[in-house]
């Protein structure tokens, strides 16, 4: 969050207390915690913001009291009573964070399911999506098929693989990006490969068309991290196309990044079925591949 012009010279637990709706004392005990970077760095309860001070709260979300359900249409694929397949669309984040409670895909699982394993801030959630990223997902309904997949994930036996535009004319037909990837020291909101407090980070891509200053891939994470396929991209030099953190400056509009989940594919938990579903990527997408097609 970006502290606005009448916020100035207010103490941070404050302005946090009431820019998250939250006990003043819970705002210091994050504070405390080191969960709270004002400008990439840690400060006092005490501190005073500034005005354009960019303050990014790594909150565990500990309290559930105030995620409600809502009424929020799901694109759903597939469903059984074990799990569903949905496709989540761009711009829907997946779980509740520090400032944003509300539109979110648990608040719309919340809302249209009575129970659902885990707890109330990822119910039946086993792994996500960035909030600008589209595509496929796989949602648990109960305790024990949530904890095969989350097994199943770990193992490697969920194969998931992403389309993604990106900058630039790869020359290879495949690649393996085998970078670690870790918190970027300079801006907290980023990742970044790094040495530095980092986690192995694997990358697969395979070229499906090139364009004249593009290049359509399908990726295949070998890994999990967050941001990995914007962060590895970026590194080799051929960021997505439209991605607001990674991606080329000025040339990014409110849709975000050119990255889509587009299959899945794994062996069910419970009933053994082989399960394999492709989702097209969202119309901005394909209409932007089809002006590329054209130039």
């Amino acid at each position: 969050m970006i502290v606005e012009e009448k916020e100035a010279n207010t103490r941070l637990d404050q302005y946090l207390a009431k820019q998250l709706d939250l006990s003043r004392s819970k705002v210091q005990k994050q504070i405390k915690d080191g969960k709270v970077f004002v400008n990439g760095k840690k400060e006092t309860a005490s501190y005073l913001v500034k005005e354009k001070d960019e303050i990014v709260v790594e909150d565990s979300l500990d309290y559930t009291t105030d995620i409600k359900g809502e009424n929020i249409d799901l694109d759903i694929v597939y469903e059984d009573p074990y799990l569903l397949i949905l496709n989540k669309p761009s711009g829907m984040v997946v779980h509740p964070a520090a400032g944003n409670y509300d539109h979110t895909l648990v608040n719309a699982l919340i809302g249209r399911y009575e129970t659902l394993p885990g707890d109330m801030v990822r119910p039946g959630i086993v792994h996500r999506l960035d909030k600008d990223t589209s595509g496929v997902m796989v949602v648990a309904k109960e305790e024990k098929t949530m904890e095969l997949l989350s097994k199943m994930i770990a193992n490697k036996e969920i194969e998931r693989k992403y389309l993604a535009l990106v900058d630039g004319v790869i020359p290879h037909e495949t690649g393996t990006i085998d970078a670690p990837i870790g918190r970027d020291v300079n801006n907290r909101q980023k990742m970044a490969v790094t040495d530095i407090n980092s986690k192995e980070a694997i990358t697969h891509f395979k070229v499906l068309n090139r364009f004249k200053e593009n290049t359509l891939i399908e990726c295949r994470l070998e890994t999990g991290r967050t941001h990995q396929i914007r962060v590895h991209m970026r590194y080799i030099g051929y960021p997505i196309v439209n991605d607001p953190l990674y991606g080329k400056r000025g040339k990014c509009t409110p849709f975000g990044q050119m990255l889509h989940s587009y299959s899945i594919q794994f062996i069910h938990p419970i009933t053994k079925q082989e399960l394999y579903f492709k989702v097209d990527p969202p119309e901005e997408f394909q209409n932007k591949i089809k002006e590329l097609e054209q130039e």
